[in-house]
This record gives C-alpha cells, sequence and structure tokens, in this order.
C-alpha cells in the first residue's frame, strides 16, 4: 500500500494503480504525505495565530471585566457619599420645620391661655359683682338700696369681646401642604432621574443580550416583570384609585382630588406613576364593560378633545380596546381589528430600545394579540382609560 489515488482518496499497491485504478490520478503515499505535511503545518499556522488572537481578545475582555469593577465600585461609593449628603439635607430640613411647629404651636397656645386667663378673671369679677347685686336685692330699707344702687350696679367696661374668634389653623396647613408639594417635586425629579439611568447602557449589554429576542413562555416574561403604580395626580375625578394605587375604578361619584397640572380633565383615563424603559413585562386584569389598555408618553394632552388626549387616538399613545367579545387595537386614530381569545387578563411586553410593544391574552397559555415594531422617541407611562360605565375596573397585576 506505497501508493496513494488522489481520485479515489484512498491507499492503493502498485498493482491496483495498474488495474482498478488505472488512469486515477495517482502518487506514492510519501508524496502525498509530504504534500499532506505542508498544508498541516500551514493549518497550525493558522490555528496557533487565531488562538493567540483569541488569547489577547480574552486578556482585553478581563482588562474591560476589571475596568467595569473598578468604575462600578466607585460610582456605588459615589451614589452612597451624595445619596447619604441629600438623606442629611432632608433630616436636617425635616428637624428645621418640626421645631418651626413647635415655636408657632408654643406662640399660638400661650396667646390662648393668656387670653383665657383674662376671661377667668372677668368672669371671677362678674360674679362678685352678681352677688353684691343679689345681696342689694334683698335690702329691705328703701333709703339704703336706694343710696347703694349707684355704686353697686355700675359694670366696668369689658376689655375682651364677647365673641372670641379663634385663628384658623391655617399656619400648619400651609405647612402640610408646602411639605407635600416638595415630596411631589422630589419624586417628579427622582423618576426623572432614574429613567435618564435606566437609558444609559453598556456595551456589555448590547452585546450580550439581543433586544429583538422576545421570550417565548409566561416564565421568560416575567423575568422582566415590572411593578406598576397609577399616579393619583394624573387621574380624572371620576377614577376611584385603591389597592395602594394598582387599581383604579370608574364611579359616578367625583373624587377630592387637589388641582394639578397633570390631571386629565376630559378623559376618563390614568397615567402609571413609574416611567418605563429597556424590557418591561406586567399584566392587567380587568372587568365591565369596555377598558383601554395602553402606553403613553408623558406630554400627551390633559384636556381638550378624545383625539387630543384619548389613549390610541394621537400620536402619543397606543392602546388595546378590550371588550367582553373582541379586541382592538388603536393608534394616532387608526383602529385595527384583533383577533384572539377573550380573557380577563391582558400581558404587556415592551422593549423600548427595540421598539417592540406586544398585547397577549394570558389564560393557561399567552396568545399575541397584536405587536407593534416602531421607535420610542420618550419614556414610556402605562395607562388605563375606562369610557363608559361605572363599577367598571382595571388592575396592575402582582407577578412572583
Amino acid at each position: 500500500m506505497k501508493m496513494f489515488c488522489r481520485t479515489d482518496q484512498q491507499c492503493i499497491c502498485y498493482l491496483c494503480s495498474v488495474d482498478q485504478h488505472k488512469g486515477h490520478d495517482t502518487v506514492s503515499a510519501a508524496a502525498e504525505r509530504t504534500e499532506r505535511q505542508r498544508e498541516l503545518e500551514g493549518s497550525r499556522q493558522k490555528l496557533q495565530q487565531r488562538i493567540q488572537d483569541r488569547e489577547k481578545e480574552v486578556k482585553l475582555l478581563q482588562q474591560e471585566v476589571e475596568a467595569i469593577n473598578h468604575s462600578a465600585g466607585k460610582t456605588v461609593e459615589h451614589s452612597e457619599k451624595i445619596f447619604t449628603q441629600l438623606i442629611g439635607l432632608i433630616d436636617k430640613r425635616r428637624s428645621d420645620v418640626k421645631q418651626q411647629i413647635r415655636s408657632q404651636q408654643e406662640t399660638e397656645v400661650s396667646r390662648v391661655k393668656e387670653l383665657q386667663e383674662k376671661l377667668e378673671q372677668e368672669i371671677t369679677e362678674l360674679k362678685r359683682k352678681d352677688a353684691e347685686l343679689e345681696q342689694l336685692s334683698h335690702t329691705e330699707d328703701h333709703n339704703q338700696f336706694l343710696h347703694n344702687y349707684p355704686s353697686v350696679s355700675a359694670l366696668s367696661q369689658s376689655t375682651h369681646s364677647s365673641s372670641i374668634n379663634i385663628r384658623p389653623l391655617r399656619y400648619f396647613e400651609d405647612v402640610t401642604a408646602a411639605v407635600s408639594e416638595l415630596r411631589d417635586k422630589l419624586q417628579d425629579i427622582l423618576r426623572e432621574t432614574w429613567t435618564n439611568i435606566s437609558q444609559t447602557e453598556t456595551e456589555v449589554d448590547v452585546l450580550l443580550s439581543n433586544p429583538k429576542t422576545e421570550p417565548k413562555t409566561r416564565a421568560g416574561f416575567l423575568k422582566y416583570s415590572q411593578e406598576i403604580t397609577l399616579d393619583p395626580n394624573t387621574a380624572n375625578r371620576n377614577l376611584l384609585l385603591s389597592e395602594g394605587n394598582r387599581k383604579v375604578t370608574l364611579t359616578s361619584q367625583q373624587q377630592s382630588y387637589s388641582s394639578h397640572t397633570d390631571r386629565f380633565t376630559t378623559c376618563l383615563q390614568v397615567l402609571s406613576r413609574e416611567s418605563l424603559t429597556g424590557r418591561c413585562y406586567w399584566e392587567v386584569k380587568w372587568s365591565g364593560t369596555r377598558v383601554y389598555v395602553a402606553v403613553a408618553y408623558k406630554n400627551i394632552s390633559r384636556t381638550g378633545s378624545g383625539k387630543e388626549c384619548g389613549f390610541g387616538y394621537n400620536d402619543k399613545s397606543w392602546s388595546l380596546i378590550c371588550d367582553n367579545s373582541s379586541y382592538q387595537f388603536m393608534y394616532n386614530n387608526i383602529k385595527t381589528p384583533v383577533s384572539g381569545p377573550p380573557s380577563s387578563r391582558i400581558g404587556v411586553y415592551l422593549d423600548h430600545r427595540a421598539g417592540v410593544l406586544s398585547f397577549y391574552s394570558v389564560s393557561e397559555t399567552m396568545t399575541l394579540l397584536h405587536r407593534v415594531q416602531t421607535t420610542f422617541t420618550q419614556p414610556l407611562y402605562a395607562g388605563f382609560w375606562l369610557p363608559y360605565y361605572a363599577g367598571d375596573t382595571a388592575e396592575f397585576s402582582k407577578l412572583k
């Protein structure tokens, strides 16, 4: 077997080279080995070069990991210091406000007690005068009665009003309102800051995740579950919030919400307190006649016609309309019929960076109802619209 047939790629003997393999491309096995040996050396060189290149890349990635860990550690350290300073400032302001309230309390109580003491002294004097008058009334001698009457009956002028006007507790109410306003402003600032932090994406995240890959199972979606609450400052006055601001119910009686520029005044709508960026998943339980499950930009109009502020009627909101027997998707005043199994539970998946918004019917399985592929230019907020009958409800489910 000292020959090699290149045509059939096998070792052969000399007799076969002039018989079965006659006319084939044959060489000695040694010559073929020499040729293949050169190819092998070339392959090894390429392989070793790739190994070196990959080892360099591994080293670079290791250096990047060290840099990430160092930078993250420094950022955590700085963030802790900044938050500690913020907490200290808030605690100092809390102490100042408490001291001011107690000081005002002491001043007001002292003023009222001083007035109270003066009134009690006047009451004592009046009772003494009344006793003298009673004694005079029993005097039998007419001359003595008439002689003493002018001096006894004379009443001194009261130095106090007959009607005491208690000062309204306006100071304390104003302090409460000011502190509440401060809380709302801080919450807004923290939400906007968190949105900016959430939108910051690292190269590692881009390399390790494919934003266009949507989960296939409910368990996969739950990895991105987002806890969402409703913002009372956005709720129309005919919407009642409950269950820790996770549930909204349409009522015929207006709620005593304070005035706020974020409140929907025309449409029976409410938005979430949390902004939504990155990948998010949440589920909605609804009941009643018709409920709009929506997402919207924060700058959607709060007044005006339905086209201006209604979820799905403009280019600032996307909405799935849920009826007892059908679904419709609506964006920019265009309705699209949606087919799918009716369900009282709707799953919503958002991949903000990839521009994906999907609605699912959730029961024992998840059925895709409608998917949007677009470009989101602002953080989104989850919302509900309950346009028809009192008693209709929508609620963000607690996901484990």
